[in-house]
């Protein structure tokens, strides 16, 4: 019986999965009207819900937190006060239950839970708020082979729905507009190898709102352009490594239109899609934990709690990969 905190960034949740099985997966988001995420008021609402989050996974779960054997958390990567309320919350946990804790990469987890699917050596199109990378298991490493190179796509997303004046998330907010856009206004496309970069496109696309830009078509353009670019990168990384399964992870995954793009490559090159559901797409306590019952099988433990700390900058290719 494992349990896993989740922190990264905007979402707090928690999960908790017996033999991979979930049991719970409980989450609370902060959100904004207007503008984007600010860290310390999102690390202030993740204090103040983390009490009321653990109980109704314990409702859900039907357990008692002494049934649990290991407590998961993510690590890193993410907002270093978010990263902060969900390390200390679990330490607390772990010291007042005599409870061995399991630090977890952020993205490492979304790549796993996509196995639920019944993926088995995936690549893995991690599209989410701050990252947004290519990820497979490779020479006993989970490898970086495309990312972006400057923001993180749902980051990006956001920057031009906060420029619209719509509140955060505003991913969700601008599919909707997309599905009403007719016309495609082309837009820059910034794919080198198997990386890419929104910068130029966000630029482009608030010139074009300035001059009265159709905002039903720029949500169109915005879409079809940066999945497409997304899709080209993972189709690249397919064929580098010769693997045949491509799992999409990251709340960006949720998205339609993405999934849809992906299940068109995907049929073409004869090679198997997976998505999960949205809940386990969006960051949530569910993926920690499950990535922290098979690290806690391999008997990789930490049970002196002043060795472990945060890593906000933590990257997926640093991790060590001991349960493999």
């Amino acid at each position: 019986m494992i349990v896993g905190i989740e922190s990264t960034a905007h979402t707090f949740g928690i999960g908790v999965v017996k033999n991979g099985k979930i049991l719970a997966n409980v989450r609370n988001a902060y959100t904004t009207e207007s503008g984007g995420i600010i860290p310390f008021e999102a690390a202030k609402h993740h204090r103040e819900i983390s009490d009321e989050v653990l109980a109704k996974a314990l409702v859900d779960a039907g357990i008692s937190l002494k049934d649990v054997e290991g407590i998961a958390f993510s690590q890193g990567p993410g907002l270093a006060p978010c990263l902060k309320i969900g390390m200390e919350f679990a330490k607390k946990l772990a010291k007042e239950n005599s409870i061995p804790l399991i630090p977890v990469n952020h993205c490492v987890a979304h790549l796993e839970i996509g196995k639920i699917t019944g993926a088995k050596d995936p690549v893995l199109l991690y599209a989410s708020g701050a990252n947004t990378q290519i990820i497979a298991y490779a020479g006993g490493k989970y490898r970086i082979f495309g990312e972006t190179l400057d923001n993180g796509v749902g980051n990006f997303i956001d920057g031009f729905a906060r420029y619209l004046g719509l509140g955060f998330p505003g991913g969700p907010k601008i599919a909707e507009l997309a599905e009403k856009g007719k016309n495609y206004i082309e837009l820059p496309y910034a794919i080198k190898g198997m990386d890419v970069s929104f910068s130029g496109m966000q630029t482009k696309l608030k010139q074009l709102y300035d001059k009265k830009g159709n905002i039903n078509d720029l949500a169109f353009s915005l879409q079809e352009t940066t999945f497409a670019m997304l899709v080209e990168a993972s189709e690249r990384a397919l064929a580098h490594v010769g693997k045949n399964e491509l799992v999409i992870g990251g709340g960006v995954g949720c998205n339609k239109r993405l999934q849809e793009m992906c299940k068109i490559m995907c049929k073409e090159r004869d090679c198997k899609f997976f998505a999960p559901s949205n809940d386990l797409l969006v960051d949530n306590g569910a993926m920690i934990a499950y990535l922290g019952e098979i690290i806690f099988k391999k008997g990789i433990v930490e049970k002196n709690l002043d060795k472990i700390d945060f890593l906000p900058r933590q990257r997926t290719d640093e991790v060590d990969v001991k349960w493999k």
